[in-house]
């Protein structure tokens, strides 16, 4: 991808933002503007999620987090979720070399095991084939719900607890972080939502609780790389103070 001049001033400014979560939205409204079936919204969306990446790497953004799947989706049409499933399928396969040779390493977070056997096993072989990779950190969150991760490991810290593997004084904010599906990762610090909504929808409701909101009436499969730049420069023009005062 060329250097935008947006992209330019991203790296004068130097405070490059080291993890963004983005909840895209907008696929089949996109779609239904055009008189298409929604699956072609979601289809035109892997353009832009490419655009994307391809910026964050750009940037030097270390972790891109795309909210893909939601434990909530399943509730849509049948043959919507079918075709977002083979969506998922397909381009886990033809994106594989692309994602290879541009040096980025997929992940995923969720419940990948609640996902149908064949879109499971592409996405571990996709995951796989890039784990050796050093560049951007690509984090599918797939079948993925907020409140399911937090219950998970209330759970699972209470177990350990009973176990006797863990003192209740010992819980604290850094261990009960690292028994959620983003153990590991550094929390967003910047989450863009498209198509106008003003809502987290369930999406990494811990992680999020300083990071800094972006919202766009951008329908996601119209999201360029320049509209990710344009995040991110606001972002850049923000201070942050993690409830702190204002240092100025």
């Amino acid at each position: 991808m060329p250097r935008s001049n947006l992209a330019k001033k991203i790296l004068d400014a130097g405070n490059v933002p080291k993890h963004v979560a983005v909840i895209m939205d907008g696929n089949g409204r996109w779609a239904n503007r055009r008189g298409q079936p929604r699956s072609e919204g979601h289809e035109a969306g892997v353009e832009a999620v490419k655009a994307v990446v391809q910026a964050a790497s750009v940037i030097g953004v270390e972790i891109l987090t795309l909210y893909t799947f939601s434990v909530d989706n399943w509730k849509r049409p049948r043959s919507e979720v079918a075709a977002i499933m083979r969506l998922l399928y397909d381009k886990a396969r033809s994106e594989l070399n692309e994602l290879n040779q541009n040096n980025v390493k997929l992940i995923a977070t969720g419940h990948i095991d609640g996902l149908p056997v064949t879109r499971r096993n592409a996405l571990k072989h996709a995951i796989k084939s890039t784990s050796r990779n050093t560049g951007l950190i690509l984090n599918l969150a797939l079948n993925y719900g907020g409140r399911t991760e937090i219950l998970q490991a209330v759970k699972r810290i209470a177990r350990d607890v009973e176990l006797g593997k863990l003192t209740i004084s010992g819980i604290d904010e850094g261990l009960f972080s690292s028994y959620l599906y983003t153990s590991g990762l550094p929390d967003p610090d910047l989450l863009i939502r498209t198509s106008g909504e003003k809502r987290l929808s369930n999406f990494l409701l811990w992680q999020t609780s300083y990071t800094e909101l972006y919202i766009t009436d951008i329908l996601w499969p119209d999201f360029t790389s320049d509209d990710f730049f344009r995040a991110v420069l606001e972002f850049q023009n923000r201070e942050r103070r993690f409830g702190e005062l204002s240092r100025h």
